[in-house]
């Protein structure tokens, strides 16, 4: 089975993110959108990291939901780091709790105010 991947994805991250493309993908909440999000980490900008962090603030939708999860337990450290910030605003501690016992982050990451 191959996977459909959507247009950003396919596009490396050479130009400015911005908010109207970060709501965009956000609001689709579709894998392949939280996909090339993710991929935006790992550029370390400064500015791209904190639209980065909005955007997936914003996913709603099951499909998104469950690509952050599998970013928080297979992801660049960057990546679960975000992911696990998105888990931690929802109060979803089962789920950083399970992050935790398997090292995929730490304690502080996981539960610091």
């Amino acid at each position: 089975m191959t996977t459909q991947l959507s247009q950003p994805l396919l596009q490396p991250f050479t130009q400015s993110l911005t908010l109207e493309q970060v709501t965009r993908l956000a609001a689709s909440g579709q894998a392949s959108d939280v996909d090339y999000l993710m991929g935006c980490l790992d550029v370390e900008e400064f500015v791209a990291c904190k639209l980065v962090d909005f955007g997936l603030s914003q996913v709603e939708a099951r499909p998104g939901r469950l690509r952050i999860r599998h970013y928080l337990f297979n992801g660049t450290l960057i990546q679960r780091n975000y992911a696990a910030l998105y888990f931690k605003r929802r109060g979803f501690t089962d789920t950083l709790d399970e992050a935790v016992a398997l090292g995929c982050i730490d304690e502080i990451q996981a539960y610091a105010e």
